[in-house]
């Protein structure tokens, strides 16, 4: 844990042993020393010093191990015959029999900010910029080591024996309490989490806090170890950077994940064959471990790397975002980056990498608000319900509030869910859905709230649900009216007690979402027939959203039809400048009973079909006068072609066009059956 936490950034660092031999250095003291960590880690620390040198090292080595830490100048030598200054502090014992040499290069005036007064004027503040302690099974204080002190303001005489929560300000309704924290810890092994903390002076600070459970050979409990850094500075540049990084659009289809890449700490040990291509590198010269991510990036995206991997250890993994990498020749290349934390100890990441060089034909999003807002996941339209849905959207988003969003099918209603999540403060954690139609109703409970091993027959092993995949980040449930009577009190519970346990399971789990519902039926109908809870339905409907039929704003249809067409022309490589005024005229005319996605399957079909400049559409199929044979109504004709259209583009498989029309197999299995339509058509 200390090695992930401390260890890990640009800092020049060197775990070294009794004998001075090198167990682990930092990328900051490889680059300081001009050689790969491989070749450092293994070295005494005698073979970097100037040959005059080392006695003097060998007699500050001496002070240091009777004194516990030292501090003093050395004297290194570089490969090239070079020499030069090196400041140092030494720090015993911060592992078993591992000692901590933090380095700075004399010649690089303001690398590292100066001693200040810490209260220990032996160590400078660049080395004790963490606050580590130790906590009981209960949460009180049972050790206080250096750099607590500093940021806390507290002795270690003023601190044991209180609980950890004394640290904390007071709020009314805090997010994650300290003994969740705790609890969370021991469940997980370790738990990363931010927030303000107070200072014995009371000023407060934006901390960012790891703790991890300390368990005994037979898995018992003793206590816990918490890190504490005080990031108050690089908040305000981390809110930045997201705000940035959440406008990412979606890539388009020809950009390929084609890197995927992991390693211990900087290093790269494994790469796939396409990373390797992108970066230009062998493989013998991964294996050699002469490769560090470093290598790989360029000095000014250096702090969006920290910002990833300060958010990997927090959360087990970062948001994506944009960065270059270096070639071997010194050529650029534009990717997106993932990084997921494997473990904390050693620090193992794996990393993936998608190829934005192609996406240049594509149109990006300016850093301008309002522009982001007005076509934001597709979301496209002028029209005053268009607005009106947007200002919604706009004012809910900020807040924690559920929201419900009613709507036919077709009208976009997953795409306002998404809207909602990416203007919320949750933006950078998960967004995760559920169509509650599309799952049979035996296995509903489980995808929500996930099942322990042994749960039932079949239950091989533990499953994650929704639910908690959701933690600190929005879950969305579509077709909310499908969830079964018998399951709707457990949903209410989750969303009332903020805390569910999965199936098979007697251990409560707390969790933090905002719940995003959708349905295209009539909840209140449902209530009445006694098939939708009242309870549930007002706990959900805190905020309603209405997403208008497409045939209530015709305005849209000139705007989402250019916007498909383009889209679909860049996927399938075709150039489509322009839609004939017959084309538009019936598109005007149409009722669309489908809404938006009927009218994006139509465009898209009419792509495939069109082979030049001009869209080609199959207008015979929208047309107003188009042959209805006797005795069948305009509506039940309307509604049979389109239950057959959906057909054949799911491939006459019922379950998969059920849910394109956010139906129940069930009910689409009684319309066939109504309208007359069988196999035979499709």
């Amino acid at each position: 844990m200390f090695r992930a936490i401390v260890y890990h950034p640009s800092v020049p660092i060197l775990i070294a042993d009794n004998d001075r031999n090198n167990h682990d250095a930092s990328a900051g003291a490889a680059r300081l020393l001009g050689l790969p960590r491989g070749k450092i880690i293994g070295q005494k620390l005698d073979d970097f010093a100037d040959p005059g040198f080392k006695p003097q090292l060998s007699e500050l080595w001496r002070t240091f191990l009777g004194q516990g830490e030292h501090e003093g100048t050395l004297r290194l030598a570089g490969p090239d015959g070079s020499q030069w200054d090196v400041e140092f502090v030494a720090k015993g014992n911060v592992l078993p029999v591992r000692h901590l040499l933090v380095l700075r290069d004399k010649s690089k005036a303001g690398q590292i900010e100066e001693p200040q007064d810490t209260g220990d004027e032996r160590i400078p503040s660049w080395v004790q910029d963490f606050a580590l302690f130790l906590l009981d099974v209960n949460g009180r204080v049972v050790d206080w080591y250096s750099g607590a002190a500093r940021i806390y303001g507290y002795s270690a005489d003023e601190v044991a024996g209180k609980h950890v929560s004394f640290l904390y300000p007071v709020e009314e309704n805090p997010v994650l309490d300290p003994q969740q924290e705790l609890y969370r810890s021991e469940v997980d092994g370790h738990f990363g989490n931010e927030g303000w903390h107070v200072r014995k002076d009371g000023s407060q600070f934006w901390a960012n806090a790891i703790t991890m459970a300390l368990r005994d050979e037979i898995g018992e409990l003793q206590g816990f170890a918490r890190v504490v850094r005080d990031f108050s500075e690089r908040h305000e540049r981390d809110e930045k950077l997201r705000r940035k990084r959440a406008r990412i659009r979606p890539v388009p289809a020809e950009s390929s994940i084609a890197g995927i890449v992991s390693g211990e700490f900087d290093r790269v040990p494994e790469a796939n064959d396409a990373f390797l291509s992108m970066v230009g590198y062998r493989r013998e010269e991964l294996l050699s471990g002469e490769l560090h991510w470093p290598d790989l990036t360029p000095p000014e995206y250096a702090m969006l790397d920290d910002l990833a991997h300060e958010e990997g250890l927090r959360f087990g993994a970062c948001t994506p975002y944009e960065k270059e990498l270096l070639r071997k020749d010194g050529t650029r290349v534009p990717v997106l980056v993932a990084t997921a934390v494997l473990k904390l100890s050693p620090f193992r990441w794996l990393t993936f990498v998608q190829d934005l060089r192609e996406r240049d034909q594509y149109e990006r999003v300016t850093d301008d608000d309002a522009e982001v807002t007005q076509n934001f996941e597709e979301m496209v339209g002028a029209s005053a319900a268009f607005k009106r849905v947007l200002r919604q959207l706009e004012v809910v988003a900020p807040t924690d509030a559920n929201v419900l969003i009613l709507g036919e099918t077709g009208t976009g209603k997953e795409l306002v869910a998404r809207a909602i999540h990416r203007l919320s403060p949750r933006k950078n954690f998960p967004f995760i859905t559920l169509n509650c139609a599309a799952i049979p109703t035996g296995l509903l409970e489980s995808e929500l709230f996930g099942y322990e091993r042994g749960a039932f027959t079949g239950a091989l092993s533990q499953k994650i649900g929704r639910f908690e995949l959701a933690n600190r980040g929005t879950l969305f449930l579509d077709e909310v009216g499908d969830i079964p009577l018998d399951l709707q009190p457990k949903l209410l519970r989750a969303l009332q007690e903020k805390a569910f346990e999965r199936l098979g399971g007697t251990r409560t789990i707390p969790i933090d979402v905002r719940l995003v519902a959708a349905t295209n039926r009539n909840l209140t109908q449902m209530m009445g027939d006694k098939l939708f809870r009242t309870d549930l339905y007002y706990r959900l409907k805190v905020f309603p959203i209405t997403t208008p039929p497409l045939r209530d704003h015709p305005e849209d249809i000139p705007i989402l039809a250019r916007h498909f067409t383009q889209k679909y022309s860049r996927e399938m490589k075709k150039q489509i400048d322009k839609i004939p005024s017959e084309t538009m005229k019936a598109l005007m005319a149409w009722p669309w009973p489908g809404n938006v996605r009927e009218l994006e399957n139509f465009i898209e079909r009419s792509v495939i079909l069109s082979r030049g400049p001009n869209l080609r559409a199959p207008l015979s199929e929208i047309r107003a006068d188009a042959s209805t044979p006797a005795g069948d109504s305009t509506l039940e004709r309307v509604e049979k072609d389109h239950i057959v259209r959906v057909l054949r583009e799911s491939g006459g498989v019922v379950s998969k066009a059920a849910v394109r029309l956010g139906m129940p197999r069930t009910t689409l299995n009684a319309l066939m059956r109504k309208l007359g339509i069988s196999r035979r058509e499709l």
